[in-house]
């Protein structure tokens, strides 16, 4: 699935329009391309400050939020990469603690793409180059890099000495590109391993862990080299150097406290930067990541549901995401009815990502994604009712999705609304109910 970028700025769209243009179109995978792009600016992987490396088919985007999180609150200056952006490109490459901003990236991008127009690069590698060109170019003390897909064969794993590499949750997604089975994704993900540099991982069955540690690199497990334990209100992080409490995580969901736990026990694993416990427990209180279980506020999207409607947000696509978010439904929403607007790329398991939500559900409203192949609203309706969901109806847009939700919720009981389905559908929400990232 290609990816896509608008910017209101003429000099940015430019160049985005330019990468447009070059780029083949579509996913590819592969070193030698963004092997060859980043020799010709001048290899600016090479002189990154320390790295720390994050793959993972869930939960690697909000790890990388903990982490920056963390790094920051002990006071040092943090480059953050991550993909794929919400509303604004410029989402993706953070300078030492802020979103890169027009007027550096407009040339950035120019720059790369002069330099290797010529090499068929995809958008996710000239991406990847203008970070990194970016980052050698502006002083920081840290690196926190989000593989975009996979790990052996993503652009980001042209990076050679990490301090630290993390594999968070894993779950089937993007088969087309990892393989069907959890041992083949895994290996995939395993793949930014590198010798001598602490791996840190979740707690995986006896398999799974064989083809990680296959994989060449010093493994620090859950349940072997950490654990954690969430009892009442704290967190409780504990490995072989002692015992971590932190506040619960304030990111919604209750997957959330693992991936905290993660990010905690990937700065404890690596010998290069000095962060304090206190540094480590602030994480869990500062880390924002929108679109994951995200509470829109009061905005021009939620005027359009009845006062005391409460709206969530999550661009979660697949069975392993539905299954967390169908967990923290039954936590935030409690006993209130919950209605469903869903929005799915053409390549997503509809079927996957509800079945654990679709018992919960009052009605569901189906809808397109602008701008991308997706799979048609009446469609996907048809595939929701076979989940058991009796009331469903399509819609053209979000707002007409919310107008059909208000005429069910009407003077009845407070509801909750979950918006779901894709980040793509989650940057349209955002921008509609004026919360850009920032």
């Amino acid at each position: 699935m290609p990816d896509f970028a608008r910017s209101t700025d003429p000099a940015v769209q430019a160049q985005l329009d330019r990468l447009t243009l070059l780029s083949p179109g579509a996913d590819i995978l592969g070193l030698d391309r963004i092997t060859r792009l980043l020799e010709r600016v001048g290899n600016p992987h090479l002189r990154l400050p320390p790295v720390l490396h994050v793959a993972g088919t869930n939960g690697k985007g909000s790890t990388c939020a903990f982490l920056r999180a963390a790094l920051e609150a002990a006071g040092l200056r943090v480059h953050v990469y991550s993909s794929p952006h919400l509303v604004r490109f410029n989402e993706r490459i953070r300078l030492a603690g802020t979103l890169i901003d027009d007027a550096t990236l407009a040339p950035l991008l120019a720059e790369v793409l002069d330099a290797g127009g010529d090499i068929g690069a995809s958008f996710f590698e000239v991406t990847t180059a203008a970070a990194f060109l970016a980052f050698s170019r502006t002083p920081a003390d840290a690196c926190v890099i989000e593989v975009g897909l996979g790990g052996r064969l993503d652009a980001t794993n042209v990076v050679p000495a990490p301090i630290a590499t993390a594999i968070a949750q894993l779950g089937i997604d993007h088969q087309a590109f990892l393989g069907d089975t959890l041992p083949q994704i895994a290996r995939e993900k395993a793949g930014i391993a590198k010798p001598g540099v602490p791996m840190v991982t979740m707690r995986y069955d006896a398999e799974i862990a064989a083809v990680v540690a296959a994989a060449g690199a010093p493994v620090y497990a859950q349940g072997t080299a950490w654990n954690y334990a969430v009892e009442d209100d704290r967190l409780t992080y504990r490995d072989a150097e002692g015992t971590i409490e932190t506040p619960l995580p304030a990111l919604s969901g209750q997957h959330q406290p693992g991936n905290l736990a993660l990010a905690l026990a990937m700065l404890r694993h690596q010998t290069t930067l000095a962060i304090p416990d206190s540094a480590l427990a602030a994480a869990a209180t500062r880390a924002r990541w929108p679109a994951r279980m995200q509470r829109l506020a009061a905005g021009p999207l939620t005027a359009l549901l009845p006062e005391g409607t409460a709206v969530w947000l999550d661009g979660g696509h697949n069975a392993a995401a539905g299954a967390a978010i169908a967990e923290t439904v039954a936590s935030v929403a409690g006993d209130r009815p919950c209605h469903l607007i869903l929005g799915m790329l053409a390549n997503k398991d509809p079927e996957g990502l509800l079945a654990g939500l679709a018992p919960r559900l009052a009605s569901a409203v189906t809808v397109p994604i602008p701008g991308h192949a997706h799979h048609a609203p009446e469609d996907l309706a048809a595939r929701v009712r076979g989940l058991g969901v009796a009331e469903v109806t399509t819609a053209a847009e979000v707002p007409a999705a919310l107008e059909v939700l208000c005429g069910k919720i009407g003077a009845g009981p407070p509801a909750a609304v979950l918006i779901l389905g894709s980040l793509y559908l989650a940057g349209v929400v955002l921008e509609a109910n004026d919360e850009l990232p920032d």
